[in-house]
């Protein structure tokens, strides 16, 4: 605002000064339009991601609807102190009159609703208004100000406010030779001017309206972030339930599921030793064991993932368990090795605990399903990797890799990956199968 200061220097008695008063004011209106059009575009970004900068757009139209009416009231209170003649009074005060009716109910209302037809027609009577308005009382080129940052204001397009400024200079050049008389010197003198203010102008213009437009760009592309953040976040939720369903779907297999075949089998075997007449009892004792571990490990699952017999024992005590009971349900002879002593198995952080039963659970599982086995060995031992677990038998094998139902080898590996571990199955037909389940070294949490 520091060029308004001097726009309204010391005037010399001709009448032709008027031309000095708008060389003065041509390079200070370009600013205002800037700022103008700053706001208005910033008003349009603001509104468009949620009416959060409504109030700012707000302000902004209330501060300049003052602005404009401070100075429509100025220049009609200096146009007294002219010696304007009556009838030319009556036509600036007249003309003052239009310009404040169509601002108030054309302008307004256009620089609201945005609407295209008023936008023209406010601005055409602006311009007009400005015309007569300097070509009566040149002092009053000051308009000029509020003006252009009307016009801008109002431009949907860059084209639309140079074509309009233009006009506008055009306009008040014309008011500005015919107050001067039509002499060439007037021509001469109010030209630069003119074309540096339009010029000023319009290059003003056209690099703010790139960097709103920039702004207008970064504010998609934030929006575009925002929409793939909360997408992302909404993909993890659904991976994270999704991986949730798998623990579960792992957990109930290698721990209700293997349960349920023991009882299976366990109750077909105690039907045949009934039809026979021989002693079932200890059949349906196991059966009544393994039901009540099988709810001991359903209760367990709700409860937190940790299965019960590692609560209550060592992972060595619960692996040759877990041998004495498949030897007793299948006959199998199931023997289980250590290579490392029993405190430093006690050591081992649960987490690995857990994949490592697991894993032999589901081992011997498959032993009992798929192997026809006569011998088992289980192996717990500690490498530079890490501890591994390796389950050995010599039953009919199978071919690596090949389509095989079921979800056991496949929830193992899930298992032990999760922990950054792998898994090793070696195996052909008729050559039994070995399984190796290697877990890297890790360090309890303190």
């Amino acid at each position: 605002m520091n060029e308004v200061t001097g726009m309204t220097p010391e005037l010399p008695d001709r009448r032709r000064t008027g031309l000095s008063a708008e060389v003065s004011a041509a390079p200070a209106w370009t600013g205002p339009r800037v700022w103008i059009l700053m706001w208005r575009k910033m008003g349009s970004v603001q509104s468009s991601s949620g009416g959060a900068g409504q109030p700012v757009w707000t302000r902004a139209l209330i501060g300049w609807h003052i602005v404009f009416w401070v100075l429509l009231g100025m220049t009609l209170a200096l146009s007294f102190l002219g010696d304007l003649g009556a009838v030319r009074q009556a036509v600036f005060a007249g003309t003052v009159v239009v310009l404040g009716a169509a601002y108030q109910f054309i302008g307004l209302p256009a620089i609201r609703s945005r609407r295209a037809l008023p936008s023209y027609a406010y601005r055409l009577v602006l311009i007009a208004s400005l015309v007569v308005l300097i070509g009566i009382y040149p002092q009053s080129v000051f308009l000029m100000f509020i003006a252009s940052a009307q016009i801008w204001l109002l431009c949907e397009d860059v084209r639309e406010g140079i074509g309009l400024s233009l006009l506008l200079v055009v306009g008040v050049g014309t008011a500005q030779l015919w107050s001067a008389g039509w002499g060439w010197t007037a021509f001469w003198e109010i030209l630069p001017w003119m074309l540096v203010s339009l010029v000023v102008s319009l290059l003003f213009g056209i690099w703010i309206e790139k960097v709103i437009t920039q702004s207008q760009q970064r504010a998609e592309l934030i929006e575009q972030l925002e929409a793939a953040r909360d997408e992302l976040a909404e993909a993890h939720h659904s991976a994270g339930v999704m991986a949730e369903r798998e623990r579960m779907a792992r957990e109930i297999h290698d721990t209700l599921a293997q349960g349920m075949t023991s009882i299976v089998m366990l109750a077909q075997t105690a039907a045949v030793e009934l039809q026979r007449g021989a002693d079932a009892s200890a059949r349906l004792a196991a059966i009544e064991d393994t039901a009540r571990e099988n709810l001991a490990e359903a209760r367990a699952l709700v409860a937190a993932f940790t299965p019960v017999a590692l609560s209550e024992a060592t992972l060595a005590e619960v692996l040759r368990r877990q041998a004495e009971r498949f030897a007793a349900e299948t006959g199998v002879d199931v023997q289980v090795s250590l290579d490392l002593p029993d405190d430093e198995v006690a050591a081992l952080p649960q987490a690995q605990q857990v994949v490592l039963l697991r894993s032999a659970q589901e081992a011997l599982a498959n032993v009992r399903k798929h192997a026809r086995a006569t011998q088992v060995l289980i192996t717990l031992g500690l490498s530079d990797d890490g501890v591994w677990i390796e389950i050995r038998d010599d039953g009919s094998g199978f071919t690596p890799g090949a389509e095989a139902p079921g979800f056991g080898l496949t929830a193992m590996r899930g298992r032990v990956e999760e922990s950054g571990g792998s898994v090793q199955v070696e195996s052909a037909p008729g050559r039994g199968t070995r399984v190796q389940v290697l877990i890297p070294a890790v360090q309890e949490d303190a």
